[in-house]
């Protein structure tokens, strides 16, 4: 097992923490962890695009123009798509971008991108975040003190509402429960700083 040290909010060191080899040490999957976040993405487009074809705009009927005599190439409606005003020809309709993934490409895509995270040293490990009150103060402090100040950071915590309340408003930084991470913002983002609940909650649903 990995050993990684276990830091406070003023950055200085409260123990150490033994990761799990079959969370943290494997070797990361790059196809599977692309082709997850390629699904995350998809997911968050709406599909409520759409387009009219000549069956659904208005006018038609009668002929725009005489057959012959005026020079143009014949047109039978106004509502063919090549006229002004016309149908869509294969436009855009309302439709669902989701790709189907399987529950345990989407653990694997995770354990790839923690693992590649550990190797490159780019994940934090947090006692736990104190905060008496809500203060984006506080949370500038603590980032600063682990050395993170400014880059982009996701923070996995547990139910501590204070700690979530002061850091969202820092524009580089994400802030989420385990029950919400996902590959894209492991990888998204530069630092992962985990709280020491998280981490063992973490370990328990991707081991």
């Amino acid at each position: 097992m990995a050993t990684i040290e276990i830091k406070d909010t003023k950055g200085q060191a409260a123990g150490t923490a033994e990761l799990a080899d079959s969370v943290f040490g494997i070797e990361p999957n790059v196809p599977v962890m692309h082709q997850v976040v390629r699904a995350q993405r998809a997911s968050w487009r709406q599909g409520t695009s759409n387009t009219l074809t000549r069956g659904k705009v208005s006018g038609g009927g009668k002929k725009p123009f005489r057959q012959k005599g005026t020079g143009n190439a014949r047109q039978g409606t106004s509502r063919a798509p090549q006229m002004p005003g016309g149908g869509i020809v294969f436009g855009p309709h309302p439709r669902s971008y989701d790709i189907k993934i399987n529950k345990k490409e989407v653990k694997l895509a995770m354990r790839s991108a923690l693992s590649a995270k550990l190797a490159d040293g780019e994940i934090i490990v947090v006692d736990k975040f104190d905060f008496e009150a809500p203060s984006t103060k506080a949370a500038v402090a603590a980032l600063k003190a682990l050395d993170v100040k400014g880059r982009s950071t996701v923070i996995i915590g547990d139910d501590d509402i204070n700690a979530f309340l002061s850091f969202r408003n820092i524009k580089s930084v994400t802030v989420i429960p385990v029950a919400f991470m996902n590959t894209y913002d492991f990888l998204d983002n530069k630092k992962l700083v985990v709280t020491s609940e998280a981490l063992a909650r973490i370990e328990e649903v991707l081991a």
